[in-house]
């Protein structure tokens, strides 16, 4: 019996909520990740796990160590992984989940510069805009822009997502000019849905703040659905100037109310407490940093071109 798999495939079910999903995260049979959890049981003399054909639940005893169990498979992991530094390279899988307006159009030459570096490193990498604890979906990492979910983990800040609102040429010749943030309710408007102020929308202007409530004709969770939008001529949208800058660059989108800054949010990495130490973790995450922190090659354009203010605003 290796007791170290016998105690991932534990942790698995007890992270996942069922042998399934354990075994979909841990890329083996159901029957295996049973027999492990099974075998473990058998060991340590007594239940782990509550199954019932609907769930399955930690017993008392699972309860009081799956948390122990899942900071030695990290600490092996991690020790590990300095033993193969130390003697090669680092090697295995890291899953990450990361929000498609970073990934698309953005981070595909950084994985590439990065599996160069670490070719032993392999990266199962979820595009999504779903808000998820990487701890219960099975994750190494999140790459997100609200707040933890819980606070056994840590968040890693790497840059601000800034926000724009903008139309096509074509939209704002045959509309009302817009001149202060107001205005906006006069517009047929394109909006993101997974921002936590919902409705509110906050805009600065040197001490002047503006709070606003908005209700627009289209709301979705996919801002790459809003640039194509805007640039069919089809209302004003609101996008982060990681999707937005290189169709205001190309002309094929103009912002509006420049004078004007909309609250920003940070794009953090996330992971558990228990992974901090996790030398291909590290390894990814400073890889980001060291590629994207400070002021992102997207903002500094259209700083250059007085679309944006040095600084940003109130982050969030």
């Amino acid at each position: 019996m290796d007791r170290l798999q016998t105690i991932e495939a534990f942790v698995a079910v007890a992270d996942a909520g069922s042998f399934a999903a354990a075994a979909q995260q841990l890329r083996v049979a159901k029957s295996v990740v049973t027999a492990r959890v099974q075998q473990l049981e058998e060991y340590v003399g007594a239940p782990l796990l509550h199954r019932t054909t609907r769930s399955v639940k930690l017993t008392e005893l699972g309860q009081a160590y799956v948390k122990d169990c899942a900071e030695l498979l990290s600490r092996s992991s991690g020790l590990l992984d300095e033993m193969r530094k130390t003697q090669n390279s680092p090697e295995g899988k890291l899953r990450i989940h990361a929000l498609p307006g970073f990934v698309l159009g953005h981070l595909a030459v950084e994985l590439q510069e990065f599996q160069q570096l670490h070719p032993d490193i392999n990266l199962d990498l979820f595009v999504s805009d779903t808000v998820i604890d990487p701890v219960k979906e099975g994750f190494d990492c999140t790459l997100q822009i609200f707040s933890p979910a819980s606070e056994e983990l840590v968040a890693r800040k790497m840059f601000p997502v800034r926000r724009v609102f903008c139309a096509s040429p074509s939209y704002i010749a045959a509309n009302a000019e817009l001149n202060n943030p107001r205005d906006l309710r006069e517009h047929r408007l394109g909006l993101y849905s997974g921002y936590h102020t919902r409705d509110r929308w906050d805009f600065f202007r040197e001490q002047e703040v503006i709070s606003i409530h908005l209700k627009p004709p289209l709301l979705t969770n996919s801002v790459h659905l809003l640039a194509e939008y805007g640039c069919a001529g089809a209302g004003l949208v609101c996008l982060p100037t990681l999707v937005a800058s290189r169709y205001l660059v190309s002309g094929e989108l103009v912002p509006v109310l420049t004078d004007w800054q909309l609250s920003s949010f940070w794009l953090s990495a996330i992971y558990p407490h228990t992974s901090r130490g996790g030398l291909k973790l590290q390894l990814f995450i400073n890889h980001l940093m060291n590629k994207f922190s400070g002021t992102p090659p997207w903002d500094q354009v259209l700083i250059e071109r007085g679309w944006l203010n040095q600084e940003p605003a109130q982050l969030v």
